[in-house]
């Protein structure tokens, strides 16, 4: 009993500090993010749909079976049912979730066909993913670079380095040239990888697709407002697979122009400094 008590006490005395951590951490967020693309507000809207279904559905039956837990329990002078089985209840059974199946199908089916309609996009690029790193080709632009992990969390993240990883700004999330879109354009990629399995995923757009080798995917976003957006290679490609974070900045249409203008004047640069030799007949 002693032992109970003491117990009982030492939960008392620590939920002040759970009530703290659960302040402290107020920013966490258990929830799907809506995102910033209409892809990702899709994809949100869908994921309500289905949880208060569930939700509902969940109060129904647990809610059935303790009334009847406590209804029916077994009690003395009580003389049990006869019948074991039931036509109409077996239909209603049947019938109720076929409704509710066809009721998500529906909008389920509406927004795959969205997501996976490319056909209007204004921009298209190309992204190939390395161990460990990403290529970015702008199709028809003439423009292509690699983004890598950027130098600070690489040096951070080697053993021996000396340098506290949590003093360095977006550890592991950071690159050393990000992905470069212009805000409301309809962006079209083509997702391929030159070694082994990888995918794109960037959250706040609804966007998560494997690159495979030898094979193309395909798909769309449109962001509209510029800002920073990070993500990450999602499938393990190898033993430096959590170090090719994924960064896109996305500019103002006039913003974006003018930064393609200054990689095209680079590339042009490129070319006639270091131009390609053709090989010997």
């Amino acid at each position: 009993m002693s032992l109970m008590r003491t117990l009982n006490y030492r939960v008392l005395a620590a939920a002040p500090m759970l009530l703290f951590l659960s302040v402290a951490r107020a920013d966490w967020q258990m929830n799907l993010p809506p995102g910033v693309t209409e892809i990702s507000r899709r994809i949100y809207d869908l994921h309500m749909l289905v949880l208060w279904v569930c939700v509902v559905i969940g109060v129904i039956v647990f809610g059935a079976m303790a009334y009847a837990l406590v209804a029916f329990r077994r009690k003395e002078g009580v003389k049990p049912a006869t019948w074991d089985h039931s036509t109409t209840a077996e239909i209603v059974w049947t019938v109720i979730p076929v409704l509710i199946l066809v009721a998500i199908a529906v909008p389920s089916a509406r927004a795959l066909v969205f997501i996976e309609d490319t056909r209007g996009a204004d921009f298209s690029i190309k992204i190939t993913g390395y161990q460990w790193k990403w290529n970015y080709e702008y199709l028809d632009e003439g423009v292509s670079f690699f983004s890598s992990l950027a130098e600070p969390s690489n040096e951070a993240r080697q053993k021996n380095s000396g340098i506290d990883p949590g003093s360095v700004e977006n550890y592991l999330l950071e690159v050393d040239q990000p992905l470069v879109l212009p805000a409301g354009v309809k962006i079209r990629y083509l997702l391929t990888s030159n070694d082994v399995n990888h995918a794109w995923w960037v959250q706040a757009f609804g966007v998560k697709r494997d690159a495979i080798p030898g094979y193309i995917n395909e798909g769309w976003f449109q962001v509209d407002e510029p800002g920073t957006y990070r993500g990450q290679c999602a499938e393990l490609c190898g033993k430096d697979h959590g170090f090719m974070p994924i960064v896109v900045e996305v500019l103002p249409k006039e913003d974006f122009e003018a930064w393609l203008a200054e990689q095209r004047a680079a590339t042009a640069v490129a070319a006639v400094s270091h131009p390609t030799t053709a090989p010997a007949d």
